[in-house]
């Protein structure tokens, strides 16, 4: 049998409002999918690997929905900015330094390695425009054995001429570049259509993109509404559309394979579109509150059923790390509370979820450790004195505190990184 199986405390999200706790438990992957959780291990899988963490949390590898590998470099420089000003004066000129290969593997090499030894399973990552170091991106994230999309940025107006593409068809053409050029090459990583936002994509290249999504039938992820001023400028580019969105969706690149960072200033049509297209959110809790942007009503969109995940969002977002996102989603939520008598904090149980599951079901059946899910897994120590607090409290206190949390062991589709 092509299995093994993994003994602990079993902790993983059934829905927003439900965590399952199983304390000494077997989880069994075969071919890389989760057969089950079991008290006991059955009569059946008698004999196979048992990779036996005694009294650690076993929890489903965190995805983050959204993060910038080019920006790895900047983390901490730039906050409390304001996001169009922080774009202008720190990001567009380093991500400008990727025309060099040897800077962007420097950059990248730093970049994955923070990611592989961390509780990150699943990433959604944005690269430059330049399809040299966007190839060497993937080269790089195939060898840490994490799943990602990794996408070539397209730009062709609204930016520094140090980074700007020529025009639509320049930059259509590198992307077929860049698409042809890993066709078949990679396990772990697969290309994903990359707008950078609205305002520096011209019409004709935003439908131009979708038209490339829908012929290679392939994932779409950009910003949407991240902050006033942003929403404002759209308004004035494109008077003719009812909502930020509709921009997207006209364009062909607004579906269920699509992510939207940030979302933070929805109007009602734009949920509307969001609902009916099946996309995903990605709320970047982090990055918000570093560039002043405010705070996504995560709690109506959950209470909607509308698709919401978790992005890191480097560097607007000062870390990789997403158990500090996920705390960063719970706290942002609390102070939108404190300012509005209609909202409500986000639960313990909601922030995991977005983090795991409502994030994984970007990537299909993951983010859960229970039958049929990919086996996607990571075994840590949670970093608490010996004593005798139940799995609850012990689980509460690593998603709300994490202080000397470990990562000992990863699983990504049932292979064991470390």
């Amino acid at each position: 049998m092509n299995g093994f199986a993994v003994f602990g405390n079993i902790v993983f999200s059934l829905s927003p409002n439900r965590t399952e706790m199983l304390p000494k438990h077997y989880a069994v992957c075969e071919n890389g999918i989760c057969s089950g959780v079991f008290p006991e291990l059955p009569a059946k899988y008698a004999g196979i690997r048992v990779d036996d963490f005694g009294d650690m949390l076993i929890i489903p590898g965190y995805v983050d929905l959204h993060t910038h590998a080019a920006q790895y470099r900047n983390l901490g420089l730039g906050m409390g900015s304001r996001l169009l000003d922080w774009l202008e004066k720190y990001t567009f000129p380093e991500e400008a330094a990727f025309a060099s290969e040897e800077y962007a593997s420097s950059v990248y090499e730093c970049f994955a390695k923070e990611l592989r030894s961390g509780f990150t399973t699943r990433v959604c990552i944005l690269a430059t425009v330049h399809v040299p170091a966007t190839l060497l991106l993937a080269d790089i994230m195939e060898k840490t054995g994490l799943r990602c999309l990794a996408g070539k940025v397209n730009m062709d107006r609204n930016c520094p001429g140090f980074i700007r593409e020529e025009d639509a068809a320049a930059s259509l053409r590198d992307t077929e570049e860049w698409l042809a050029a890993q066709n078949g090459r990679f396990q772990n990583v697969s290309p994903v259509i990359t707008p950078r936002f609205v305002p520096s994509c011209s019409r004709e290249l935003l439908e131009g993109l979708g038209k490339t999504a829908d012929l290679y039938k392939l994932p779409v992820q950009s910003h949407l509404s991240e902050t006033r001023d942003e929403v404002a400028w759209v308004g004035d580019l494109h008077p003719e559309a009812k909502c930020y969105g509709e921009i997207y969706d006209r364009s062909g690149l607004l579906g269920p394979g699509s992510v939207m960072a940030h979302c933070v200033y929805l109007t009602q049509g734009d949920r509307e579109l969001i609902k009916r297209s099946g996309a995903f959110i990605a709320h970047c809790p982090t990055s918000n509150s570093n560039l002043q942007s405010g705070v996504a009503p995560v709690c109506e969109y959950l209470a909607e059923g509308m698709n919401i995940g978790l992005g890191s969002d480097i560097s607007g977002g000062h870390t990789l790390d997403m158990a500090d996102v996920i705390r960063e989603a719970i706290s942002a939520s609390e102070l939108r509370a404190a300012e509005d008598k209609n909202a409500r904090p986000l639960s313990m149980n909601e922030a995991f979820y977005m983090g795991t599951r409502g994030g994984g079901a970007f990537f299909g059946k993951v983010g859960a450790i229970e039958a049929g899910f990919e086996f996607d897994a990571v075994a840590a120590v949670d970093g608490l004195p010996p004593g005798d607090a139940t799995l609850i409290e012990r689980f509460e206190k690593f998603i709300c505190s994490s202080s000397g949390a470990d990562v000992r062991a990863k699983y990504v589709r049932g292979k064991r990184l470390f």
